[in-house]
């Protein structure tokens, strides 16, 4: 029966990595000269694995950011890699069709590779949103200015500036401002897909109907639940 190869023959193979111990197997003897040199090697393949591992995943970064280019048209590249920065009063307005009520959209999908989508919302007193879910976003709401209540589920919590509220995808939920006075509220969506809809809505030409706004929601997995509660 032929003899198995020891941690000797393999390492002059070049196929497996030296221990300290393995120059004192039985099966072969080797020089500190030639122990330092098998180390070398070894230590040379890990550093190309480790290369190639990272070449790797540069790869399949930058091929995740041209489908995204591809996909929304627009150069994903510049703001994924670099940043920006939207000034105080910056951002794209969005009429919200109620009177006193309006949008600064402050980070757009595509600015951020759809890794979150950012704006900041006026809500006059009595504003309220529906009662509904998003499919593939997680929502944050963060009270600038106002007495801002949500419900979550069935939980009801008030809160007022500095309140924040995080609406887990796939669970209902509305917000209203029971306040006397105009609120202020930051939404931000994560990963950005549900922030879609109220990008739409920024490149309508007019006010839309009840039966073009649905669609909307549905292409951007939106589920209106029922009436607002609150």
């Amino acid at each position: 029966m032929a003899a198995r190869d020891g941690p000797c023959d393999s390492a002059r193979a070049g196929i497996h990595e030296i221990g300290v111990h393995s120059r004192q197997m039985g099966r072969c003897t080797m020089s500190e000269e030639e122990y330092l040199m098998h180390m070398a090697i070894a230590d040379r393949l890990r550093e190309a694995r480790a290369a190639a591992a990272g070449r790797a995943a540069l790869g399949s970064r930058a091929a995740l950011a041209g489908d995204l280019s591809s996909a929304t048209g627009k150069d994903t590249s510049m703001n994924a890699t670099r940043g920006l920065v939207v000034p105080a009063g910056g951002g794209k307005y969005l009429d919200m069709t109620t009177p006193g009520r309006f949008a600064a959209l402050k980070l757009l999908g595509h600015e951020t590779n759809e890794s979150i989508m950012l704006f900041e919302e006026t809500v006059p007193a009595g504003t309220k949103s529906l009662f509904h879910l998003h499919r593939d976003s997680d929502e944050v709401a963060w009270v600038l200015a106002g007495e801002i209540t949500f419900q979550i589920g069935d939980e009801v919590t008030v809160g007022g500036p500095g309140t924040c509220a995080f609406f887990p995808r796939n669970v209902r939920h509305a917000w209203k401002n029971t306040g006397s006075e105009t609120g202020r509220v930051l939404f931000l969506y994560t990963p950005a897909a549900a922030g879609g809809y109220v990008e739409e809505l920024l490149n309508c030409p007019g006010p839309i109907n009840d039966d073009e706004r649905n669609k909307l929601r549905e292409r951007y997995r939106w589920e209106v639940v029922g009436p607002n509660p609150l």
